[in-house]
């Protein structure tokens, strides 16, 4: 008990440790997201719909990086949060250094693989012949910033384990910043079009990535070693274990943005509106979508440390407060993101540039009928985060796969067999309702085990 009333995490109140450690993760959440939207904003406005289209079939490219980063960050905050909240300070130093080492190597090779394979790669994530030059382009400069993208990316969720949550967030910031300022010098201003937005886009990602390698030389809860930083199988094993669930998640997201990719190439061919159109929308609006996804899932990362610590110390009433209150916080952004998605679709859209009438038609009809079940969707990821943070991976990681695996995936394939291009659309707001009811039914089943029912 001395380690829960000397840490914080186990004393001040759930409300302030959740704001504490959540709008940092909101930030960087929101961080990520802008890198790709501001790109999409220069590129819309000053390259064309195009070149939002090439923005789209890279995604996957991102999302793949983000899943690395995911994998190590994740796993490590949760793992030394765990450690420390046992008072196993001398382990912890050890998922820090091999985290950092894994997210550079990871990098490094997806850098590798993808310079000499383009593409095919940018062909199998749904390029169509028009699009397929633009996302050349852009990718190929994109992928000299992986190994300090993935690095600062990760290494925020380290730095904030670290009980640095303001750093997090300036990691962020500086570099969404200098994306922003330099996407409007380089496309506005020079008018370099995709190769401006893939440059500014890696300098702002290098500029935070040697910003998260600078704060590693002060940790604060233990001093990192050189031996830290040796890859252990073992060390490397207990991140995983616990870094799963999110990377299937972001794994899970690259495969049916391929999938959708594919699909709306396809079954758009046979409509009004042509290949390339249903691909560009459906590019923008998951990337709008994102942006309201960045509240839950920044919500559920700082939810991490306090439920991680909580748990460790077998403190289980702050436990299920600190995930009540972050469920209420994350319906409140759903529903709200809801109401402007149906109401406000068409002047959504058309901040990304304009387009013909059938392009803002289509858009309009997405944004309505894909996301009609985003109200019922915080709850996926708080769920399967909450598991991963308590030390139960694989039920976070079954959780990670319901929607967009179990459920979504299939239905983008199947239903437009039988309902044509809408069936498309009407994958979103089933596999909403499914996922929901899934895990909704096992975290009931767990909060009635005797240690929370007694709390």
């Amino acid at each position: 008990m001395t380690t829960t009333i000397q840490n914080p995490l186990g004393t001040e109140p759930i409300g302030k440790l959740l704001r504490k450690f959540a709008i940092p993760s909101i930030v960087a959440m929101l961080v990520g997201s802008l890198y790709n939207m501001v790109d999409q904003l220069f590129i819309g406005n000053f390259v064309g719909p195009l070149g939002n289209g090439a923005t789209n079939i890279q995604f996957p490219l991102s999302i793949l990086n983000i899943s690395i980063a995911l994998l190590c960050g994740i796993g490590a905050a949760s793992t030394f949060n765990l450690a420390m909240g046992r008072g196993e300070t001398e382990k912890a130093g050890y998922y820090i250094g091999n985290a950092i080492s894994l997210m550079l190597i990871g990098g490094f090779v997806l850098l590798i693989v993808t310079e000499l394979f383009l593409e095919p790669i940018l062909i199998g994530c749904g390029a169509t012949e028009n699009i397929l030059p633009y996302a050349v382009e852009y990718s190929r400069i994109c992928a000299l910033g992986y190994p300090l993208f993935i690095l600062s990316a990760g290494g925020a969720h380290i730095v904030r384990a670290d009980g640095s949550p303001n750093m997090t967030m300036a990691i962020n910031v500086t570099g969404a910043v200098i994306n922003t300022v330099l996407d409007f010098l380089f496309v506005a201003v020079f008018h370099w079009g995709m190769k401006g937005a893939a440059v500014a886009t890696i300098i702002g990602q290098y500029v935070a990535g040697f910003m998260v390698l600078f704060y590693l030389r002060k940790f604060k809860t233990v001093k990192l070693e050189k031996q830290h930083f040796t890859p252990s199988l073992a060390i490397i094993g207990s991140i995983a274990a616990l870094g799963t669930a999110p990377f299937i998640n972001q794994i899970a997201m690259m495969i049916v943005q391929i999938v959708m990719n594919h699909v709306m190439g396809h079954y758009g061919a046979q409509s009004i509106y042509g290949s390339d159109i249903p691909i560009t929308c459906a590019g923008i609006i998951s990337k709008v979508n994102g942006i309201c996804f960045s509240f839950v899932i920044g919500i559920s990362q700082g939810l991490q440390p306090i439920i991680s610590f909580n748990y460790g110390a077998q403190n289980y009433k702050r436990v299920k407060s600190a995930f009540y209150l972050a469920l209420k916080l994350a319906a409140i952004i759903t529903f709200t993101s809801w109401a402007c998605f149906q109401l406000f679709p068409r002047q959504i859209v058309s901040i990304f540039g304009t387009g013909d009438e059938l392009y803002f038609q289509f858009c309009e009809k997405y944004f309505r009928i894909f996301l009609f079940g985003i109200f019922t969707a915080f709850f996926q990821p708080l769920a399967s985060n909450f598991f991963t943070s308590i030390g139960k991976p694989y039920k976070g990681i079954f959780m990670s796969l319901t929607r967009q695996v179990l459920f979504l995936a299939p239905l983008i394939i199947f239903l437009p067999m039988i309902f044509g291009f809408n069936g498309v659309l009407f994958a979103g707001p089933i596999a909403d309702a499914l996922s929901f009811t899934i895990c909704f039914i096992l975290v009931r089943k767990e909060f009635s085990h005797p240690e929370f029912k007694e709390a």
